[in-house]
């Protein structure tokens, strides 16, 4: 976050040369697994942030108007 608000957002050649470098780094076979594993984790966190409901009453309008 903090290397946006001072570099500004990379434009499509920093992209491509991201993403040019990943596959050397990892691979093309590589790849694909990084990414169902960064899916499936971000899927386990807002399924963990939608089962969480707020400590004491689920409702507080149902309390005011009693």
């Amino acid at each position: 976050m903090f290397s946006i608000l001072l570099f500004g957002a990379p434009g499509p050649w920093q992209v491509v040369i991201i993403v040019a470098l990943a596959l050397l780094l990892f691979g093309g076979k590589k790849i694909p697994e990084l990414m169902k594993g960064l899916g499936q984790g971000i899927k386990e966190f807002k399924k963990a942030t939608k089962e969480e409901e707020p400590s004491g009453n689920a409702n507080p309008q149902k309390e005011l108007e009693s």
